[in-house]
């Protein structure tokens, strides 16, 4: 454990090894060469959240490997509370990636990662959380599925926040009415909600014609706030009062990995300082400009102040 620090901030789910193309291509058979890095959304959000300042854990489980060894050792020096990180001797999850400008191509091969237990859970701490997160990777399977929906319960009714990157694809969670189902559970949880429109689409089978009707549907399952971002036209959130579309602004993009996971770690760090949602949006946006013009895992700090520059409502 590097950091002892009760977290304000648990992130549950996948910490896994990226490896992602070292030219653009396409497809993955189009690769010749790929460069491993650490990876995995919950692990990637938190640990962007220790970058900024904000005392955060990750619960996870690796292989008994190299891999595995390497990524304790690697989100230990994020200065992350890493108490429920747990090692098995199921090989460490691997993902091929495509290294692009846009959408990347994936192909998981999954095995640790899903084996998430109870105990790496405690309710002393779930109890004292002010935002509890994870993924719909990580839900895809059991019995990090069972573990994880049963702790954001015991959170919510001891009235923390629960929060949700809705990561959703057929390759990693084959049963699209499944997924639905328990995307819907968690909502009535009070979630924080963040879709992409490409997992949207993926998760329900249509395209987001108008954000504020995908924000209407998830508010009426018992989501608190949501979040769809929009790729190069910007994102769009709503707490069932307010609403706001934030565009993005032009930047020189180097590699899309992780940019989601950056934008919802500047959204919640601003939540977690008690910014309005409209500049938590603003936060998020900052923070994942900072990551597509960035390959790889970002700097060991990164000064959260810069997260807060728009807020005079004039950097549009």
């Amino acid at each position: 454990m590097s950091n002892g620090s009760h977290p304000q901030v648990l992130a549950v789910g996948e910490l896994l090894i990226d490896f992602i193309s070292t030219n653009y291509v396409e497809t993955l058979d189009a690769a010749s060469t790929f460069e491993p890095l650490a990876g995995g959304s919950p692990a990637n959000m938190a640990g962007n959240l220790a970058r900024l300042g904000q005392v955060a854990g990750l619960v996870a489980t690796v292989g008994v490997d190299e891999m595995g060894n390497y990524l304790k050792q690697f989100v230990e020096g994020l200065n992350l509370n890493t108490e429920g990180l747990r090692q098995t001797n199921s090989p460490t999850t691997l993902i091929l990636i495509t290294k692009s400008k846009e959408v990347s191509n994936f192909e998981a091969y999954r095995l640790a990662d899903c084996e998430i237990t109870a105990d790496q859970l405690p309710t002393e701490v779930l109890e004292q959380l002010k935002v509890f997160h994870t993924t719909c990777f990580a839900l895809s399977r059991e019995p990090a599925r069972t573990s994880i929906l049963n702790a954001a319960a015991k959170v919510a009714a001891a009235g923390g926040q629960v929060s949700i990157d809705a990561n959703y694809a057929a390759k990693i969670w084959p049963d699209q009415a499944e997924a639905q189902e328990i995307v819907a559970n968690y909502c009535k949880l009070g979630a924080m909600v963040k879709f992409s429109d490409v997992d949207w689409e993926r998760l329900y089978g249509n395209p987001i014609d108008r954000p504020e009707d995908a924000a209407q549907f998830l508010h009426k399952l018992g989501a608190r706030v949501v979040c769809i971002t929009l790729g190069e036209k910007g994102c769009f959130v709503s707490n069932g009062v307010e609403e706001y579309f934030v565009p993005s602004r032009p930047i020189e993009v180097v590699d899309t990995t992780g940019a989601g996971d950056a934008f919802w770690s500047g959204f919640l760090c601003a939540f977690l300082d008690g910014h309005e949602l409209q500049h938590c949006a603003f936060a998020g946006r900052r923070m994942a400009e900072i990551k597509l013009q960035h390959f790889g895992p970002l700097p060991a700090k990164v000064d959260k102040r810069i997260l807060y520059l728009d807020f005079d409502g004039t950097a549009e």
